[in-house]
């Protein structure tokens, strides 16, 4: 299939469902291939079946533990012969609610999926991208990182962090022709949505809602056409960069 991505080999975790899902279809309509990372295997299997046969893989993963990042990446360059973007797509967060009612634990585990997981990428990728003569990674973080809503405090606090880990890693990586961006979405219709709401009522859709200054909340095609863009060599001279699709939100 032909395409800006043709060619092109991505990863996408966190590909089961949400923004991940319409980022492996966006990929694949581009004509690149995909892995469909997802602890839940069921979706990823049935999203790299959309993307279509012989251009898709999907595995089950837990990106927080290494191990498992290796893997993928191993399984993907067995079947694809190379990788040219990492995307960082999942994530977690907390239940809307006051700081002092959010465990210990949510921290932790918060933190290892949106952050950690993005030096795991890293610690794999670097090397990989070095013998290849370059690559990308990019990171789905937030505009909660930005301009953060209260209520999600370690959410937030976790992307602000993606956001500086991509800063970082771009300005280190860059002699090596190694890309590396951010995405920062408004919420939308994703399964965390309820999470950021803490519960789903229509006032507390129209607050959200109004927050934005095009009036509506981000869709997965919105995300997923950013990345794209980000992945093509269209966006060749871009890195450290934390692109708002947000409507506006963060004027």
């Amino acid at each position: 299939m032909s395409g800006r991505l043709s060619g092109k080999v991505a990863i996408v975790t966190g590909g089961g469902s949400g923004f991940g899902a319409e980022i492996c279809r966006k990929f694949g309509e581009e004509g690149a291939r995909v892995t469909v990372l997802d602890l839940n295997e069921e979706g990823a299997k049935q999203v790299a079946k959309e993307v279509g046969d012989g251009n898709a893989l999907a595995m089950r993963c837990d990106v927080t533990k290494r191990s498992e990042v290796s893997g993928a990446i191993k399984a993907t360059i067995e079947k694809f012969g190379r990788i040219d973007s990492y995307v960082n797509n999942a994530g977690i967060t907390h239940t809307n609610k006051p700081l002092l009612e959010i465990d210990e634990s949510w921290f932790d585990k918060i933190f290892a999926v949106n952050v950690k997981a993005i030096y795991y990428s890293a610690l794999e990728m670097v090397p990989i991208y070095r013998k290849q003569g370059g690559g990308t990674i990019i990171n789905i973080a937030s505009t909660a990182g930005v301009r953060p809503r209260p209520g999600l405090v370690v959410y937030n606090a976790s992307k602000g962090a993606a956001i500086t880990l991509t800063r970082s890693l771009a300005i280190e990586l860059a002699p090596d022709n190694i890309r590396v961006t951010a995405i920062n979405p408004v919420a939308g219709e994703t399964p965390l949505l309820r999470e950021f709401m803490g519960e789903d009522t229509p006032e507390i859709r129209e607050k959200f809602r109004s927050s934005v200054p095009i009036g509506r909340l981000s869709t997965p095609r919105d995300i997923a056409n950013a990345v794209a863009f980000l992945a093509s060599d269209e966006a060749a001279f871009m890195t450290g960069v934390a692109i708002e699709v947000d409507g506006g939100r963060c004027i």
